[in-house]
C-alpha cells in the first residue's frame, strides 16, 4: 500500500491491483488505487502477419524499442476510449510508426490520427494515442495492425516487436454532469437512461470541467486525509475513476444532505449509494463523461484520457512528435 500526498493536504492509499491505468498522480479526491473491477488486461495481441511491413529491405539495426498495448483483444469498450500504444524507449521520429500502422472500424479506414506524448506509466517513456474526430461508432468492430518490428523509430532506435488488437465498441453511453443543476443525466445509443442528483467540488477543489472517460470500476475505493481540518479513512464503495489525478464518480453516504443540492465534495463526484451502484453496474471502461458549470479548469488532455479536450487540429499535429500523416 503506497501513501501519496494529495492536493488539499489529503493522502492518498493506492492499492496494488490490476487497472486501467498504472499513473501515480495527484488526487483532488483523496483517492486512489486499482483494485479495477472488470479493468482491462495488457493485451495479449500477437505479432503482425509475415510479410506485413510497410517497408521492406536491409534489416535495421539500433537499440531496440519495445511496443505494448493497453487494451485487450476480444474486449468491448465505450465509444469513448482511445487506443493507447507505450514505448519503453523515446522515439525520435513517429514517421515509421504513423505510415506502418493501421485501423479499420467494420472492416474500412479509420480516419484518425496518432497523439504523442510522455508517460507516467512504470517502464515506459512514452505513449501514443489513437483517436477518430469524433467518438468510435457504437457496436463497432475495430482492428489495428501494427507490423513495425525493424522499421526505424528514430537515429539508431528499431522497433522489435510487432502487434495486432481486435477490440470492440459497446453502446454509447453518454453522461452530462451539470454543476448548476447539480444533475447527471446519461443517455444509452441517444436514449436517456437515467439522472441522477450529484455533489461536486467545493469552490477550494472544483471538479474538472470538459471530457472525461470511464478509466476503472473499484468496487471498493480507500480514501484518506490527514488533512486536521478534514480527517477521514474510508472504504467508499461504488467508485468508478474518471481522471488519473483522482476524481471518481462514487457513493457518498457522509454527504447525503448535499447530494442534488449543492457541492462540497474534494473534487469528486457525490452520489446516494443506490445510485453509485446503479450506475456502476451500467458503466463501461471508455464510456464519455461530459462536464459543465463546475467552476474548475478544463480536464488536461495528459490527466487520464483527457484526449478529447484537445481540438482536432492539435490532436493531428501529433503531439510531442510531429504527425507524418
Amino acid at each position: 500500500m503506497n501513501i501519496l500526498a494529495t492536493r488539499g493536504g489529503a493522502v492518498r492509499a493506492v492499492a496494488v491491483a490490476v487497472a486501467v491505468a498504472a499513473f501515480i498522480v495527484l488526487s483532488p479526491c483523496s483517492s486512489g488505487g486499482s483494485n479495477a473491477a472488470g479493468s482491462p488486461t495488457p493485451s495479449k495481441s500477437g505479432p503482425a502477419s509475415p510479410g506485413s511491413s510497410a517497408s521492406p529491405g536491409p534489416a535495421l539495426t539500433g537499440a531496440p524499442v519495445h511496443l505494448s498495448l493497453l487494451e485487450s483483444d476480444g474486449t468491448v469498450y465505450g465509444v469513448g476510449m482511445p487506443i493507447v500504444a507505450f514505448f519503453n524507449r523515446k522515439v525520435t521520429d513517429a514517421s515509421a510508426f504513423d505510415k506502418a500502422t493501421t485501423v479499420t472500424v467494420n472492416g474500412a479506414p479509420a480516419v484518425g490520427a496518432w497523439y504523442w506524448e510522455r508517460s507516467a506509466r512504470a517502464g515506459q517513456v512514452l505513449e501514443a494515442h489513437y483517436r477518430l474526430q469524433q467518438y468510435w461508432p457504437a457496436h463497432a468492430k475495430i482492428e489495428v495492425a501494427f507490423p513495425v518490428k525493424g522499421l526505424s523509430a528514430g537515429n539508431g532506435l528499431v522497433y522489435d516487436d510487432s502487434l495486432t488488437l481486435s477490440i470492440a465498441t459497446g453502446a454509447a453511453n453518454i453522461a452530462t454532469v451539470d454543476g448548476a443543476t447539480k444533475r447527471m443525466t446519461v443517455t444509452s445509443d441517444g436514449q436517456p437512461a437515467m439522472t441522477l442528483p450529484v455533489s461536486l467540488g467545493k469552490s477550494k477543489t472544483p471538479t474538472y470541467n470538459g471530457t472525461k472517460i470511464v478509466m476503472e470500476k473499484d468496487r471498493v475505493q480507500r480514501m484518506m486525509s490527514t488533512n486536521p481540518a478534514d480527517p477521514y479513512d474510508l472504504q467508499v464503495p461504488w467508485s468508478v475513476r474518471l481522471t488519473s489525478s483522482g476524481e471518481f464518480v462514487h457513493s457518498a453516504s457522509w454527504n447525503g444532505g448535499n447530494i442534488g443540492i449543492r457541492s462540497t465534495s474534494n473534487g469528486c463526484t457525490n452520489l446516494t449509494v443506490a445510485d453509485a451502484e446503479r450506475y456502476f453496474n451500467f458503466a463501461h471502461i471508455g464510456d464519455v463523461f461530459s462536464y459543465v458549470n463546475t467552476g474548475g479548469p478544463t480536464t488536461p488532455s495528459w490527466d487520464g484520457y483527457g484526449d478529447w479536450n484537445l481540438s482536432w487540429t492539435t490532436w493531428q499535429a501529433g503531439g510531442v512528435l510531429p504527425s507524418a500523416r
